[in-house]
């Protein structure tokens, strides 16, 4: 299953350096190699990446990635729809800390009150 998420990681880090291998890629997205062979190809199969050989590479297994313009349209949508997402994510995180925030400094106010009465 190829997320939004993993989906806008690849695209922008293809964007970034073309050249990047499929292992360097698996390490920068904590995943495995497995699943970036399968990410990408999926991308390719969509059109929104095409694969080349480097002609004059010692290594006639390296590849550049590059967006095609369907990538570049998609992943301008992706970007959006991360953002948006993140977004979400950080109100409601912001939501949560302000709750156990204020559950802390009520344990506090009690724990005060509890030693003056002593």
């Amino acid at each position: 299953m190829l997320t939004d998420e993993y989906r806008y990681k690849i695209l922008n880090s293809i964007e970034i350096k073309p050249t990047l291998s499929q292992r360097e890629l698996a390490r920068d997205l904590g995943v495995s190699l497995g699943k970036v062979n399968f990410c990408l190809q999926s991308l390719i199969r969509v059109g929104l990446i095409k694969a080349n050989n480097f002609r004059n590479s010692q290594n006639k297994l390296s590849y550049m990635y590059l967006l095609t313009p369907s990538g570049v349209e998609a992943k301008t949508s992706i970007t959006l729809l991360f953002l948006k997402a993140k977004i979400r994510e950080y109100e409601m995180l912001k939501i949560e800390i302000e709750t156990l925030q204020m559950q802390v400094d009520d344990i506090g106010r009690l724990s005060v009150k509890d030693e003056n009465e002593d």
